[in-house]
């Protein structure tokens, strides 16, 4: 039986029971169905607004309720209608309740959000500058402050759309930001610099497609909002870590205010053939701690959402954020799990980049690979076949676990970046790292089945100094962030090479230079999934600033201006070499086992002279050139492979002997000659001071 219809004030427009599924406001042709949990709640209250937000129009009750979804269906409503909640309950923060109608709160299901948090004490929940701090209660409506749910019909044409589905041995990813990639780029259309559509843009993706990339990951581009202290020292939050709506896409990167946007930006880089990745942050949420706005989570039910401690009225702070979110709460976990999947089913994403991952894994006793959230992950057949990719750390205690996430993560390894600095800066003893990180860190990940692509090698992230930077400051240099430098952190693993900063001198520029060839190059060549940070390809710089995440500015955006071409072109050389040799990108690790059918270990390590380097060797600070020679894994079966001979070398320059076991080699790298071919090795061979040599088997006909 259809229930009846209420007015509810409005004309033309009438209530009625609604259902409780889906959560969030959901137009079926003839209106809207609102949905929201709150188990804790004494009443909700919809409130719809003018088409400009300013005003508020009625106030509905959602009068049903299941368990603890209440729900409303308002009848005559359509898309673009704003709207949010006012939700009644008790206001008790020493047993973690923080209700407060007088404040205006997001839908967490809102598709879009209309308008910028505006700051003000009247976005607390209780008084500022109370002697009772977070115990008082503030009665100030937040409405005028505080952005606006809006209500959406999805109608994007997707037209013959696929996901490219590239497999991970072949995958190269491109880490950016939608507004610092585009910003300064000549060749995008001054008004859609920053957005969405920019990012899309011809001379965005035919950049992408000479470097052979197949996947951009993307910032956070989730609704998020600008710290107020940030706001108060005139700056905002560029990377976007402050997430407060997990399934609209921030506003700010909307050039024409709409949705179709986003899904139009995913469907060029498909039909370019590069996959998209979204950095997510299901961690925590731009609430920060007990004195941190009443936004949206805190205010519909802070008990359920977050991790509480001391009864109730401090929040767990993994993250260093403030709060943590409690996804060992199975609407919590269940929100995560929706929202994950709209991104895919409705916006087309490829897989998704975990921040702050281990908090994702932390149960009661703490971490564990087999909680809620992984299980959930692993059985659901939508998630399970796109990309997923743990950041596998956070600051709270045992937060620190590379390698000790499920199949089908990837994981971020910062071992990688750390030990590859160190050995092209040349510290002493770092060649047995150098070693396992060229071999996808075995130790780390082969184990339950992992595979070798388990490992995402980067150098430079947008957390930390880019490539140029590495390579130019021994300190960081964080002053514009307001902060007196004590913001970012202060072991960097690098070096400027004799003069800090800018520098005119040509033998510093050439060796800065050299240095960033050798890591590109031990970044290609390594066993793994291969990252690359936006910009670096063409020498872009921060000035030493290691901690951007503040700076909406030309300090946090790429330069393109005077770009290093003769780079970029090295990168892309670096990239299309690595997708030819299919010894260099394999799912097995190599453990030097003897292959069945030659007899030959899939992986050879020599000293410069030809012999295998013996157990003081690995330890020695006088070992400084390692020589490896790659085959495919012992398991694997390809006629037509082709091995490999690299030369790593961070010391002087050293004879070299070619392995016996191809007939002739020929140079196909030289990071001390980038522009030079192919060359047939003839006699002897020299590996000069700090370089990367590569060699393969040389064409049959050509001489020794």
């Amino acid at each position: 039986m259809t229930a009846a219809l209420q007015p509810c004030g409005l004309p033309g427009i009438a209530t009625a029971p609604g259902r409780p599924w889906p959560l969030g406001a959901s137009f079926d042709g003839e209106g809207v169905n609102f949905a929201l949990f709150s188990a804790h709640a004494e009443q909700v209250e919809l409130c719809l607004f003018s088409a400009d937000g300013r005003h508020e129009i009625t106030r509905l009750a959602l009068t049903e309720r299941d368990g603890d979804i209440w729900h409303l269906k308002v009848n005559g409503l359509l898309p673009g209608q704003l709207y949010g909640y006012r939700v009644h309950g008790p206001y008790q923060p020493e047993q973690g309740h923080r209700f407060n109608p007088h404040k205006l709160l997001i839908d967490p299901y809102a598709r879009k959000i209309e308008g910028r948090l505006r700051w003000s004490d009247a976005v607390m929940g209780y008084k500022v500058g109370s002697p009772r701090a977070d115990l008082s209660f503030d009665t100030r409506d937040s409405a005028f402050a505080v952005p606006k749910s809006v209500v959406v019909g999805h109608s994007f044409n997707w037209g013959p759309d696929a996901p490219p589905e590239r497999p991970l041995t072949e995958t190269l990813i491109y880490e950016a930001h939608v507004r610092g990639l585009t910003m300064q780029h000549p060749a995008v259309e001054p008004g859609l610099r920053g957005t969405f559509l920019g990012l899309a843009s011809d001379a965005v993706i035919e950049h992408l497609l000479r470097l052979n990339v197949t996947a951009v990951e993307l910032l956070p581009v989730q609704a998020f909002l600008d710290d107020r202290f940030l706001v108060q020292k005139g700056l905002s939050n560029y990377w976007g870590y402050q997430t407060i709506g997990f399934f609209a896409p921030e506003p700010r990167y909307l050039a024409k205010g709409a949705l179709w946007e986003f899904a139009a930006m995913v469907r060029r880089f498909h039909a370019a053939g590069i996959e998209v990745i979204l950095d997510v942050v299901y961690n925590h949420s731009g609430e920060s701690d007990e004195l941190g706005p009443t936004l949206s989570f805190r205010g519909i039910d802070n008990r359920s959402y977050y991790r509480l401690t001391e009864g109730g009225r401090r929040y767990a702070n993994h993250t260093g954020t403030g709060n943590t979110l409690d996804l060992s709460h199975p609407m919590v976990l269940r929100m995560v799990m929706d929202s994950l999947r709209y991104w895919v089913e409705v916006m087309h994403v490829d897989g998704f980049r975990f921040d702050l991952a281990s908090t994702l894994g932390r149960e009661e006793d703490g971490f564990d690979g087999s909680g809620a959230f992984f299980d959930a992950i692993r059985q659901d057949p939508v998630l399970t076949r796109v990309k997923l990719i743990a950041e596998p750390w956070d600051l709270g205690p045992g937060g620190y676990r590379l390698g000790n996430f499920p199949h089908p993560f990837l994981e971020w390894n910062d071992k990688f970046r750390d030990d590859v600095r160190r050995f092209w800066r040349g510290d002493a003893g770092m060649t047995g790292d150098l070693a396992r990180r060229l071999l996808g860190s075995a130790e780390r990940f082969d184990h339950n089945s992992r595979a070798a692509t388990s490992s995402v090698n980067f150098l430079t992230a947008h957390d930390g100094f880019t490539l140029l930077d590495v390579v130019s400051h021994a300190r960081k240099h964080n002053e514009a962030n307001g902060e007196d430098n004590r913001d970012g952190h202060n072991d960097n693993h690098s070096d400027n090479l004799g003069l800090e900063g800018r520098t005119s001198d040509p033998t510093i520029l050439a060796a800065r230079a050299l240095r960033r060839r050798n890591m590109l190059a031990t970044l290609f060549l390594s066993q793994g999934t291969p990252m690359l940070l936006a910009g670096d390809e063409i020498g872009n710089g921060q000035g030493g600033n290691n901690n951007a995440y503040c700076q909406d500015s030309p300090i946090g955006w790429v330069t393109w201006e005077g770009a290093d071409e003769a780079l970029a072109a090295f990168v892309a050389r670096l990239s299309a070499l690595r997708r030819s040799l299919p010894v260099l990108r394999q799912k097995g690790f190599l453990h030097g086992r003897a292959r069945a059918r030659d007899g030959l270990p899939d992986v050879i390590w020599r000293r410069p002279d030809g012999s295998p380097p013996g157990p003081h060797d690995w330890h020695s600070t006088q070992f400084r050139c390692l020589c490896v020679e790659l085959r495919l894994d012992a398991d694997r079966l390809d006629p037509g492979e082709s091995p490999v001979f690299a030369v790593f070398n961070a010391g002087e320059a050293v004879a070299v002997t070619l392995p016996d076991t191809a007939t002739a080699w020929q140079m196909v790298l030289d990071t001390t000659r980038p522009e030079a071919g192919d060359e047939p090795v003839r006699g002897g061979l020299e590996a000069p001071a700090r370089s990367v040599l590569v060699f393969v088997p040389a064409p049959t006909g050509e001489p020794g």
